[in-house]
């Protein structure tokens, strides 16, 4: 695999571990991805409820724990690490703010359009900014905006298909439609690439995400014209994942038919291990009584079937009765606990061979 370059940052190998909250991806998968070469990403949403941090309150909580988890990941390793910011978090600027100060080499921000991301850089900043989206449409907008207003362009997107796990940026029924296929999306955000490079001379790299698993898809999708890959399934049933044992034994454990899409609390669907408590959440027995947490401004505490960061939460701490585990569609294809080097050996190894 050619290396990835993002600005001034070279990434040896092309592979991106997404961010996966609440827990799952944090100091120890992200320094042992980034070890292997690729980009480790730190989710942040929900950083400070995983018992990391004593609390002051929700956001003072998740300021602390993501310094502590940056810096953490820093002593583990000296390779690219990123972080993941949903741009609906209600405490999104501090979340941006306090990863620019410590030094991330990456935000990475979705689950809406970050549309006033650069606002944040401050004189001297080296961090990158790169937004994952869900068309060439939505990344044309946000490319105009940043340039219109801050006159700055993205350094790469990330562009997830219909197949990746946790909240999806389609509505449900539009998840299967030809257009929407990954392939296709690729081919659109690059065609904005090229006219951003046409127009102002920056190369921006399109990362592709959503059902990529092994070192052929990998390839394949490269072919199309994507520089970099987005993985996250295959990196969560690995010795270094931050999550609970008994969550990666779910993933272990799930079939191609367990894997369902459900509605979030967040308004977005999402693709999830089916299990009791989606049931129960289903038929109304969920319910939260108060909003604990205020932490995703479109979650709507008076009409939401469950509390999606108490689920989460549960799930991350290997409680599955009151929670449940976001998966991306190929995680029926996960048999065993195994290593990020394992994972990345496998990759390279499929790799070649489909070349």
């Amino acid at each position: 695999m050619k290396p990835l370059r993002i600005g001034e940052l070279n990434i040896k190998v092309p592979i991106i571990q997404g961010g996966m909250g609440i827990g799952i991806s944090l100091s120890s998968l992200a320094s042992a991805v980034a070890n292997m070469g690729g980009v480790g990403i730190i989710a942040t949403v929900g950083i400070g409820l995983t018992g990391k941090q004593s609390g002051e309150g929700y956001k003072k909580s998740n300021i602390d724990a993501i310094r502590e988890e940056i810096r953490k990941a820093r002593d583990l390793t000296p390779g690219v690490l990123g972080v993941n910011i949903m741009s609906v978090l209600t405490n999104f600027s501090d979340m941006v703010r306090t990863s620019i100060e410590e030094k991330i080499d990456i935000i990475f921000s979705g689950a809406g359009l970050p549309l006033d991301l650069p606002k944040y850089l401050v004189d001297g900043a080296k961090t990158k900014l790169v937004p994952i989206v869900s068309s060439g449409r939505a990344a044309n907008i946000i490319a105009q905006k940043w340039q219109q207003n801050y006159n700055y362009l993205p350094d790469a997107f990330v562009v997830e298909g219909p197949k990746a796990g946790g909240h999806l940026g389609f509505k449900a029924d539009a998840l299967q439609d030809i257009g929407n296929k990954l392939e296709n999306l690729v081919d659109e955000v690059l065609k904005v690439a090229q006219e951003i490079k046409d127009k102002f001379n920056k190369e921006i790299p399109v990362i592709a995400a959503g059902g990529i698993y092994t070192g052929a898809d990998i390839l394949e999708i490269m072919k199309r014209g994507a520089t970099g890959v987005q993985l996250g399934t295959r990196f969560v049933a690995t010795e270094e994942c931050d999550a609970s044992i008994e969550f990666k034994q779910a993933v272990v454990n799930a079939s191609e038919e367990d894997i369902q899409i459900i509605k979030s609390p967040v308004g977005m669907p999402g693709r999830s291990i089916f299990n009791r408590f989606l049931q129960e959440a289903k038929d109304g027995s969920r319910r939260p009584k108060v909003c604990k947490h205020n932490c995703i401004r479109s979650c709507n505490p008076k009409t939401t079937l469950y509390c999606i960061s108490e689920a989460l939460l549960a799930a991350f701490k290997g409680n599955l009765k009151d929670g449940f585990a976001f998966v991306g569609s190929n995680a029926g294809r996960v048999k065993e606990i195994t290593t990020v080097e394992k994972v990345f050996n496998e990759l390279q190894a499929e790799y070649k061979q489909a070349t």
